[in-house]
């Protein structure tokens, strides 16, 4: 109830999307402790979506919130039944880290006008952070009091044993004191009336204008959805041997979120601690989605009445409390010490998202980290190698430079796949070294880092060994693996350059070169990387 108060929905609704949902995934998804309702995370991405077409809270609103679901339902359904999971590989840990503790603050500071009782906007988080401090002055007392003690009970109770329910304690405490004390005629806002009864039929809207506006973030959504749902699956599986079916899970996801759609819901995935509870609790099947579905189900039937005097406070106490966990540092020292390059992908998503917004936050963060692959691949990491006689193999000489070398032949290794934006970095490389060694005459490519050539590839080193030859120096390419000797046939390689390109090693290249090594390599000799 409170994620859908953070969507901008009823908080009936958020009772609905965890109804029908359920029991569609339990029927065609793979994991058995993944517990699938609304999430913070898509609630804020709903609220960011669609308060841009309609009011939150309006009719038009619940309609097109239903759409979202329905496109996100077709989306994932669609990337699961043509296989398509690895397209969420695209989105990077780093990414994903830095936009959700992003948007966790962005939720967090959402919730200051249900915790100060006084209305707060803002355009961004830094504008939101500026208007709570400006209205703090203003608060409610009794509604801030409330508050602080909800979120200071809930933060204590997270140390507690899971089997204690905290939350419905304190929901239970604060209807109680908002009954006792008559709060709400004091100015505390309370949930009201909540209708009875299961949620009836009712259509989203097919509108093209609608379906077209809502693309983008259902698209964000289906794959953050995902995401979310196969980090947390995929750990609970392995923690109890089991194996998880990435595009069985967004088939599920897919009929969950379509079906959900046309009983008044909106978008749902997997959520990181509603699933850690299940599976302490001790579910080990799907039929544990059910009984859960099943006791909504009561509740919407016949105790709906008990949630009249909640304060949205509290609801804003629990969704604060939830989306703490989501904030990791820690992740961004340990990604600074090991990558840095994926520390500052992180740090780039996380500013973007929280000053842009979550839906540019995503995009800029995507986009920086394809941007950062595109440069690694384009720049990808050779050695020069040098032979070390005690161990008999060939190693980098940047980190060996006692290796011994030849000044009239330049042994060097790729460790990337070739392809037309990293070749000019290899011609380079390769051209320099005949520069800078007039005595040399001969240059031999490791090949055994290199899984795949595309045809531009191909060309480029074509020419650039017939220029060699003509200059008197030959290429020879030792250790090509089966993929790469294929496409090199189809090239008519072999004819063309016969034995030199289909050495086994780097040290039977050396003996097939015509001229003298000084020193000479010793028999008999390894290859190495």
């Amino acid at each position: 109830m409170g994620y859908a108060l953070l969507a901008g929905l009823p908080p009936i609704v958020g009772l609905y999307a965890a109804t029908i949902p359920i029991l569609l995934y339990a029927l065609f998804a793979s994991s058995p402790h993944l517990a699938v309702g609304p999430t913070a995370l898509l609630s804020l991405l709903t609220l960011a979506g669609v308060s841009t077409l309609a009011t939150p809270g309006s009719p038009e609103y619940l309609t097109l919130a239903a759409t979202l679901m329905l496109l996100v339902g077709i989306l994932q359904a669609a990337l699961g039944f043509l296989r398509a999971g690895f397209l969420a590989n695209f989105l990077s840990h780093a990414v994903i880290s830095g936009f959700t503790s992003a948007a966790a603050i962005i939720i967090a500071l959402s919730q200051l006008q249900h915790l100060f009782g006084v209305p707060i906007h803002g355009e961004n988080a830094i504008d939101t952070f500026i208007a709570a401090m400006r209205a703090a002055p203003d608060a409610h007392i009794p509604t801030l009091l409330i508050g602080l003690s909800a979120t200071a009970v809930l933060a204590a109770g997270k140390r507690l044993p899971k089997r204690i329910p905290v939350p419905l304690l304190v929901i239970v405490a604060s209807g109680l004191a908002v009954w006792g004390f008559n709060l709400d005629a004091r100015g505390v806002a309370i949930v009201g009336d909540v209708p009875a009864g299961l949620p009836t039929l009712a259509a989203p809207s097919l509108d093209l204008a609608s379906l077209t506006a809502l693309l983008p973030i259902a698209l964000t959504i289906a794959l953050l959805g995902f995401v979310e749902s196969v980090a947390v699956g995929s750990a609970l599986a392995a923690k109890h041997r089991l194996k998880l079916d990435a595009n069985r899970e967004l088939v599920g996801l897919g009929l969950a979120n379509v079906v959900g759609a046309f009983f008044r819901g909106y978008p749902v995935t997997g959520g990181f601690s509603r699933s850690a509870v299940n599976e302490q609790a001790g579910a080990r099947t799907p039929i544990a989605g059910v009984i859960t579905a099943l006791l909504i189900i009561i509740v919407l039937l016949f105790l709906t009445d008990l949630f009249a005097l909640l304060p949205k406070v509290v609801l804003a106490a629990i969704v604060i409390v939830a989306v703490t966990g989501l904030v990791d540092l820690e992740e961004s020292f340990r990604l600074w010490r090991i990558k840095r390059a994926d520390a500052i992908t992180l740090a780039v998503t996380f500013l973007a998202t929280l000053t842009l917004g979550v839906e540019l936050g995503i995009l800029i963060g995507v986009s920086y980290s394809l941007l950062v692959f595109v440069v690694r691949s384009a720049w990808p990491h050779r050695a020069e190698l040098g032979w070390l006689e005690p161990e008999q193999v060939f190693r980098n000489v940047t980190r060996y430079p006692h290796a011994i070398t030849w000044p009239n032949v330049w042994i060097a290794r790729v460790d990337a796949s070739l392809y037309f934006a990293n070749m000019a970095g290899l011609e380079r490389a390769m051209l320099n070294n005949v520069a800078d060694r007039p005595d040399l005459r001969a240059i031999i490519l490791d090949f055994t880092g290199v899984n795949d050539v595309d045809a531009v590839a191909i060309d480029t080193l074509e020419n650039l060994i017939d220029t060699l030859d003509e200059a008197g120096i030959a290429v020879h390419l030792a250790g090509v693996k089966g993929p790469v000797r294929d496409l090199l046939a189809r090239a008519k390689w072999p004819e063309r350059y016969g034995e030199r390109i289909q050495h086994l090693t780097v040290s039977h290249a050396l003996r097939a070169l015509p001229f003298d090594l000084d020193p000479p390599l010793p028999t008999p000799a390894t290859n190495g990387t």
